[in-house]
């Protein structure tokens, strides 16, 4: 399907971002306008014609890179001059490469790497915790044999606040916010009216609550979206999805994604500053229910439930509110008494499928306590481990972000013996 006609069939609600997911989904590249090129894929690519060869922001994933490479090349036999990197993420630094091969073969200048001063600051932190970043994103994206890199292309420059600089004839801004990471880029191009958003807008409840990473800034995302709302583009190219054609559509997107974050930031203080628990705050906090229906805030990666946690760390640290949580019994030996009071594992995890049956999220959310409970106090029980496969598929099933499934896929493979 042509890209844009799929970006205004998203926008108008004849499909859907479940449909066609922002992360995974992956198309041709198309001309947005003169000398404007954008390849949705996992870790969109957005390319500029310069009378001085090529200008891009971010390069895609090194799974990606070699279509993004072709696809390019079908478009334009220029050379990569300048890469912005929109931010750190491994989907969106690795197609460098490739072009710097084609550059030594052909005699050209070595493209140049442009990125915020904290880009490297996250690349030396990813070496320190590659074995860890490899589980979890295996578990995320439910990829076995993923591989974490540990050989990164680290930017020739950096700046801190705000940076102009030209390729060619094109005068390009970047300016430095923080949203879902801390090393973030917004690339404006006034003259072609194109915005860059990177990962602060792809198609999705903000993915400002990933409860497997680093601390996200929802406070300081909301205000970036208004900044970038104040530039008037007509051209919004995001770091997942669809892009955005249009002044009046991209006032609204950016507009109400900041609402929707905003509201649930706000929400969230107000009852940490009357002392309520994290439990209390979780089943409290809703987004505004005039966003709920809006295609491009649909919680398919993250959800709001996980941004309210994410915001807890950020203004209250990692402690819940509940004395039992401060300084805490091994879950196993929890799981083991309460097993022994209620007459055994099996009969924690016959109630926990019949929870599961009822079929309702607080049902399936009791069904899912109940059952681990019951695994971990007789882990070696084959009974226990088929319920507990069987209920954490189910939550899969009945999830609609991504980091939940994957959670609770993780979870029913492992109670199957599936390794990871």
């Amino acid at each position: 399907m042509d890209v844009i006609e799929l970006a205004d069939r998203l926008w108008r609600g004849e499909v859907t971002t479940t449909e066609f997911h922002p992360v995974v989904f992956s198309g041709d590249l198309a001309e947005i306008t003169d000398g404007v090129a954008f390849l949705p894929t996992f870790g969109n690519c957005s390319a500029f014609t310069t009378d001085d060869g090529v200008f891009m922001v971010d390069t895609g994933s090194s799974f990606t890179a070699p279509k993004m490479h072709a696809e390019l090349r079908r478009w334009t036999s220029a050379p990569l001059n300048t890469a912005v990197f929109s931010h750190g993420h491994v989907d969106h630094v690795f197609g460098v490469g490739i072009f710097e091969e084609e550059a030594a073969a052909q005699g050209w200048a070595r493209p140049r790497v442009v990125a915020h001063e904290h880009l490297p600051r996250r690349f030396d932190r990813y070496l320190l915790t590659a074995g860890y970043n490899q589980i979890i994103n295996r578990r995320q994206f439910g990829v076995k044999d993923l591989m974490w890199p540990t050989d990164y292309r680290y930017p020739d420059e950096t700046y801190v606040h705000e940076h102009t600089m030209t390729v060619g004839s094109l005068e390009i801004h970047l300016r430095h916010e923080k949203g879902e990471t801390d090393d973030a880029t917004v690339t404006w191009l006034p003259s072609k009216r194109v915005l860059c958003t990177g990962d602060l807008f792809v198609w999705s409840s903000p993915n400002a609550g990933n409860p497997q990473k680093v601390q996200r800034h929802p406070r300081e995302w909301a205000q970036a979206l208004r900044r970038m709302a104040r530039l008037d583009a007509e051209f919004l190219l995001p770091g997942h999805g669809m892009p955005i054609i249009g002044a009046d559509r991209i006032q609204q997107a950016l507009t109400e994604t900041a609402e929707y974050l905003e509201s649930i930031v706000d929400q969230t203080l107000a009852l940490m500053n009357e002392g309520a628990r994290l439990a209390d705050v979780l089943s409290s906090v809703e987004p505004p229910r005039h966003l709920a229906g809006r295609a491009f805030l649909q919680p398919v990666y993250d959800e709001p439930e996980f941004i309210v946690r994410n915001i807890w760390r950020l203004y209250g640290g990692w402690w819940d509110g509940n004395p039992a949580t401060l300084k805490p019994a091994n879950d196993r030996r929890v799981a083991a008494e309460l097993a022994e009071l209620v007459g055994g594992s099996t009969r924690l995890a016959e109630r926990a499928e019949a929870l599961a049956g009822e079929g309702s999220d607080q049902s399936l959310r009791l069904a899912g306590h109940l059952i681990e409970l019951a695994w971990l106090a007789t882990p070696d029980d084959s009974g226990i481990q088929s319920a507990r496969q069987r209920i954490f598929s189910a939550r899969a099933e009945a999830a609609t972000s991504t980091m939940a499934r994957g959670v609770f896929r993780w979870a029913a493979r492992e109670s199957s013996g599936q390794e990871f």
